[in-house]
This record gives structure tokens, sequence and C-alpha cells, in this order.
């Protein structure tokens, strides 16, 4: 027969509290290669965007370089940059208000 297992007492607190959610961006790139008209059907289909409104992001990716498509949390931005990544257009995460 084994000897039971012994253990130590511990005198920790945890805090399980959840972290704050920090929003996360999707910026999409200025890029030599897409057509304008392509960014904005891209930014239509993928996101359901008003054209008005993807043709203002479309605006500025051209003209700013980039610019923030979506906002939300970290794992649902990943997954947007890489759909835009099969569209074909460059696109990256990063922390809101970097």
């Amino acid at each position: 027969m084994s000897a039971p297992l012994l253990t130590p007492d511990l005198d920790e607190q945890v805090d399980l509290r959840a972290a704050p959610a920090v929003p996360w961006e999707l910026v999409v790139w200025d890029d030599p290669v897409n057509l304008m008209s392509y960014v904005v059907r891209v930014f239509r289909t993928y996101f359901g965007y008003a054209k008005d409104r993807a043709t203002r992001l479309m605006l500025a990716v051209h003209n700013e370089g980039h610019a923030v498509v979506a906002v939300g949390p970290r794992e649902t931005m990943e997954v947007h940059a890489q759909a835009m990544h099969d569209y074909g257009l460059w696109a990256t995460v990063r922390r809101a208000g970097e």
C-alpha cells in the first residue's frame, strides 16, 4: 500500500477576476496591386458595410496608407486579418490606441 499524498498548506490568494477586454483593431494597408473598386467590394462583401462606408474606408487606405476597418476582440480581428489576406489585401492586427 502506498503512502497518502501530502499537499502543502498554502496560504495563497488567487485573483480570479477576468482581465479587462482590450479592444484590437484590424488595419488594412495600401498596396500597389488591388484596384480601389475591388477593395470597396471586399469591405462590402466580407463586412457587410454600406457602399458609402466601404468607399470612405477604401479612400482612407488609399490616401493615408492604411485604415482601421474593424475593432473587437483579438481573436476575431485575427480571423478578419486572415480573411483580408485570403482576398489579397494587406492587413494587420494591433491593440486599439497604439
